[in-house]
């Protein structure tokens, strides 16, 4: 290596900014660079690589889920540095991946709960070969100087939308991902399964001439107000694709909000879900339904008959003809979110997807892509059904 590439390699760049060294212009940056990459991310921003990605760190911990699917053999040995939400709000799907990797438990991580927690000092610290983050953070990222630090260093940073628009983005973003990780063939595959089963449900719905209306609450429990809910994106952009009428939408000017309870006790509801996960490092006396792999789904059950009481919801035609059930709460930022798709749609048309089994094509998937094995537990019914 010549002493200009030494200068202007960039862990020497890194190290001069931590010292309070000055700084490079990005020429310099890529001396002796050969065979670049431009990659075209989902903020539609031109990113330039220079290098091999070997080390990644992940803006939001819920992209651990993409990582497994992508690299099943080893899927965090690359990660440097995460939001520590995939262990907060997923705690048994945290553990179930501890069991099968325990070194996740040595990856520095970071307040998940706010990309404004990312210091850049501590992100320019961890040495990143190229930082991933979630299309949603972008305001956070360009206005806490996270994204203009980076850039100054000719670290790039790729926003990649599993939350936002699922069915418009998620393709692209997996595609993304398998360029940055080498994995285009196995990114393929996965999206060529995911449409399959996707079709399993729209193609029934083509013909559909009435919709039920669907109250989502949003972590139900998990903070004291009702109701936090879904408008025309996320969640509700799988109830309506399930062949269902989302309340949130008719309400909302947004991806989230809340509604009154009065709203909610007047729209009289045909079917109410909410949306849970193991939360006990959020709130250990919550009244959130506990689903994950391996739930105790009959404890999930009396959560979810104790949030069925609240105001808004004890009078509803729902509750008494028991049209309530509960969902997996990550299933709204990962890349699985056609099995939510299957079990609503089977939940809001039971006649028409009869033969439709959810749990099958979970397991299938597990199966097939993922490195743990499939635990029941991510969904329940207040009626007693559990699958």
């Amino acid at each position: 290596m010549s002493v200009l590439d030494k200068m202007c390699s960039r862990r020497g760049v890194l190290k001069g900014l931590l010292a309070g060294g000055v700084m490079v212009t990005a020429p310099c940056l890529h001396a002796g660079t050969r065979s670049p990459v431009t990659l075209t991310d989902i903020a539609e921003r031109q990113v330039y690589f220079d290098r091999p990605i070997s080390r990644l760190l992940l803006g939001d911990g819920t992209l651990a889920y993409v990582m497994a699917l992508l690299k099943p053999e080893d899927p965090f040995g690359d990660v440097i540095g995460w939001g520590d939400n995939f262990r907060a709000a997923d705690l048994d799907g945290y553990q179930a991946y501890r069991d099968r990797f325990p070194d996740i438990d040595n990856i520095p991580s970071f307040s998940g709960r706010t990309v404004d927690a990312i210091d850049s000092e501590f992100a320019l610290s961890l040495e990143p070969d190229v930082v991933v983050m979630n299309l949603s953070s972008r305001p956070a990222v360009e206005s806490s100087g996270l994204m203009h630090a980076l850039a100054q260093v000719g670290i790039p940073m790729v926003f990649v939308d599993f939350r936002t628009r699922i069915f418009g983005n998620t393709a692209r973003s997996i595609h993304l991902l398998g360029d940055l990780l080498g994995q285009q063939a196995r990114a393929v595959e996965f999206l060529h399964f995911r449409q399959e089963q996707i079709s399993r449900v729209t193609e029934p719905l083509k013909h559909l001439r009435t919709k039920p209306s669907v109250m989502i609450e949003r972590a139900a429990g998990l903070y004291d107000d009702c109701c936090l809910t879904y408008g025309d994106g996320n969640f509700g952009e799988l109830v309506t694709a399930a062949g269902g009428e989302n309340l949130g939408t008719r309400f909302l000017h947004g991806m989230f909000g809340t509604l009154h309870p009065e709203q909610v006790i007047e729209s009289d509801p045909d079917v109410v879900l909410v949306t849970g996960a193991n939360w006990s490092l959020y709130s250990p006396l919550g009244d959130w339904v506990g689903l994950g792999p391996g739930a105790d789904l009959a404890q999930g059950q009396q959560s979810l008959k104790r949030l069925m009481a609240r105001p808004a919801y004890r009078l509803l035609s729902a509750v008494k003809t028991g049209r309530v059930h509960a969902i997996w709460h990550p299933f709204y930022d990962n890349p699985y979110h056609f099995i939510a798709l299957q079990r609503i749609a089977k939940w809001l048309h039971p006649e028409l997807f009869a033969a439709l089994d959810p749990e099958a094509t979970f397991a299938e998937l597990h199966e097939r892509f993922l490195p743990v094995s499939y635990q029941p537990g991510y969904w329940l019914s207040l009626d007693g059904e559990i699958s």
